[in-house]
């Protein structure tokens, strides 16, 4: 299966919001994430998700019966690969999306424009989600998904599991008082990492952990190699798809001689965050916060499951 790399997917994030929908009279109206109106009606019966993320909210929120389409890229749970596919993140099959039929299309920042524009123009119903700051923003978007959908109490089941989830995580570290430097590398060449303005950021944050990048004001940036050395982080955490990957990227690292004086280098405290699970905008955010806090404060979580 072709794989969009992670950096090209970010990047491709960052900009293009959609136009405008077709004004609609009547009903409900709920905003979309880049100030459209959105005006709804009965119960959707056929939605196509536009985003791995979406899809996981979907399934998160019990609605597997009434999902008609995805992307490729959506493969988790396993049960989304059983959903007909319409294409990419960036280039879905508008004819394969018209044959299904939706009632309801759910996209998300860096779907095409040109795509949603021609959707809206065939009267198709599109929401389009952005991708947020903070994990409370993350809770924001399943609330508005609940409220898209009409399941809005499956929502708010899904997050008081969520909030209990991460009051645990919190309530853990509660007494610490060290936070770790961390530097957290993206997948792919360079040394692209995370700014203030990313959720994984605000993870970081949450995880008692002071990200070496935090003070940048943008959501990913590639640091060269004397801002590492400078802020010389005691740990790094690298987003892999798998192992294998984690140790080319880790190996990497530590061959380059010119990084042998930074802390987490010279210790060994490089550690392998699950980029499936960390770079999408949807409820295993929270596993990603919990891997995180347990690597940075073992001792925090010693006897707790």
């Amino acid at each position: 299966m072709k794989r969009t790399p992670f950096l090209i997917l970010l990047l491709i994030l960052s900009f293009a919001a959609p136009p405008a929908p077709p004004f609609q009279e009547g009903g409900e109206v709920l905003i979309d994430d880049f100030g459209h109106p959105f005006h709804l009606s009965s119960p959707p019966r056929r939605i196509i998700s536009l985003a791995p993320n979406i899809t996981e909210i979907l399934f998160a929120l019990g609605l597997a019966d009434k999902i008609a389409g995805v992307t490729r890229y959506c493969d988790y749970p396993p049960q989304a690969a059983e959903k007909e596919k319409i294409g990419g993140l960036v280039d879905p099959n508008l004819e394969k999306i018209e044959a299904l039929h939706p009632d309801l299309i759910i996209a998300f920042r860096g779907n095409p424009v040109g795509i949603l524009n021609k959707l809206r123009n065939l009267r198709f119903p599109v929401f389009v989600l952005d991708i947020g700051k903070s994990l409370e923003a993350l809770f924001l978007t399943i609330e508005k998904i609940g409220r898209l959908t009409r399941a809005e109490a499956q929502a708010a089941r899904l997050l008081e599991s969520l909030g209990k989830r991460a009051k645990d995580i919190q309530d853990s570290m509660r007494d610490v008082t060290s936070r770790p430097r961390v530097f957290l590398a993206l997948h792919g060449q360079g040394l692209w990492t995370c700014g203030r303005d990313s959720y994984l950021n605000d993870l970081l944050e949450k995880a008692r952990a002071v990200n070496i990048a935090g003070r940048m004001p943008q959501r990913w940036l590639n640091l060269n190699r004397e801002q590492l050395i400078h802020e010389n982080p005691e740990v790094i955490f690298i987003m892999a798809k798998n192992e294998a990957g984690f140790q080319e990227a880790r190996q990497r690292l530590q061959k380059d001689s010119r990084l042998m004086t930074v802390s987490a280098i010279q210790s060994g405290r490089i550690h392998l965050l699950d980029e499936n699970t960390a770079s999408r905008f949807g409820p295993r955010l929270l596993d990603a916060l919990r891997d995180m806090a347990i690597i940075l404060h073992p001792e925090k979580f010693e006897g707790r499951k």
